[in-house]
């Protein structure tokens, strides 16, 4: 009997991963050629990509390379498709700028007043930023894998991610006599200890990719 596989790509955590390791032209990869290159002799069932959706009204340069990039991955071979959490915004303290403001209110030797003046200023607008956290996509990724296991959708699951929060899920997984592979270009933590495998990948590999 073949070996089916399916790989789940936590979209955040993997390509912060490819991008940390110096992995260049990321919107480039060919999804296809990477799932056929991890998986080897086993059957290619599925590629699911998992990702927080760009909402248009916010960044429109981002919200627009989205859209091309999931277009692409799906327009690559039918079995890729892409899965839509939400981001959501928060305001948070920069720490940048209040090392800034302690900075200059520390300082022993002077400086021209405007520009003392304008520093702080600027340090001030900046004090508290708007970040876009990613919600949804990890608990999606995870429900699916063990809803998908439990339905015997798969042998092998590929999980592209070294996010330990999926700890649980590949226990679940594993209990219902399927292997998970976890794959990543950084260190797999938790992770590592709970999966059959965990495939650390160098930037090298992914030279044939594009």
């Amino acid at each position: 009997m073949s070996d089916r596989a399916i790989l789940f790509v936590d979209g955040n955590n993997w390509y912060h991963g490819l991008r940390d390791i110096g992995v260049t032209d990321l919107g480039r990869l060919n999804y296809a050629t990477i799932s056929n290159k991890l998986l080897g002799p086993r059957e290619w069932i599925e590629t699911r990509y998992y990702i927080g959706q760009v909402q248009q009204h916010g960044n429109t340069r981002l919200y627009s390379e989205q859209r091309r990039f999931l277009a692409s991955l799906q327009a690559t071979d039918r079995r890729i498709t892409h899965h839509l959490g939400r981001l959501e915004p928060r305001s948070t303290k920069n720490e940048a700028a209040d090392e800034l403001l302690h900075y200059l209110n520390a300082l022993t030797t002077r400086i021209d007043t405007r520009v003392f003046h304008d520093l702080v200023a600027l340090a001030n607008r900046h004090r508290n930023v708007t970040v876009f956290v990613e919600k949804a996509v990890d608990v999606m990724l995870a429900v699916d894998m063990v809803v998908m296991a439990e339905r015997n959708a798969f042998d092998t699951a590929y999980l592209l991610s070294a996010d330990g929060d999926y700890t649980h899920a590949v226990v679940a997984v594993r209990s219902l006599r399927k292997k998970v592979f976890a794959v990543s270009a950084l260190p797999g933590g938790q992770l590592a200890g709970v999966v059959n495998s965990f495939i650390r990948l160098t930037p090298d590999w992914f030279t044939d990719c594009y």
